[in-house]
């Protein structure tokens, strides 16, 4: 359900900005993502998460109304992947690799795991994988917000949102699993 309700406002968000004027465009992917936020609350999720989908909508109307161009809808979701890459990657550059922090955490944080170089590499292969998903995102959005390709920035999102991300988070769960049967 999480895709959906990311990729909904995207597209009507897209769909509506092909005939409607900008301003009326926002108003409808306003409403969007509050009928999103109001099934949301009416199928029991907690509120803070309801009011997310909301909130991301209004940030990103927000960019937009700010600088009159469609395509700086999608500019917040551009830099958190590039953020999101630095993250990953200099996690691993600093020999801390972000999936074996989380690793770590999750089992007590008593394991000397980055002692181990089997599981090391593990995580270093699967933060690096979520690197790659980040750094992949940032690359291809940016350049079609730079050829301001509103409609290609949409399909990019969508095709780069769950099926990259269901890919690393294997890799991710081969290393949790890794980890797992050599400090069990």
């Amino acid at each position: 359900m999480g895709f959906a309700y990311s990729t909904i406002p995207v597209v009507i968000f897209v769909a509506a900005n092909t005939f409607l004027p900008l301003p009326l465009t926002l108003f409808v992917a306003l409403g969007t993502g509050l009928a999103l936020m109001v099934f949301r609350l009416i199928r029991g999720e907690r509120f803070g998460t309801a009011v997310g989908s909301l909130a991301g909508v209004a940030v990103t109307a927000g960019v937009v109304a700010w600088t009159g161009s469609a395509k700086d809808f999608f500019v917040v979701g551009i830099w958190m992947a590039f953020a999101g890459f630095l993250a990953t990657f200099c996690s691993v550059v600093a020999r801390r690799p972000v999936t074996g922090v989380v690793w770590n955490l999750l089992h007590g944080g008593e394991h000397a795991w980055r002692a181990d170089r089997t599981v090391l590499r593990a995580h270093d292969i699967a933060t690096l994988s979520a690197a790659t998903v980040f750094g992949a995102r940032f690359v291809v959005m940016q350049w079609l917000y730079l050829q301001d390709s509103t409609g290609w920035l949409a399909a990019a999102k969508i095709i780069m949102g769950v099926p990259l991300t269901a890919l690393a988070a294997v890799v991710v769960i081969w290393a949790f699993r890794r980890s797992t049967k050599r400090f069990a």
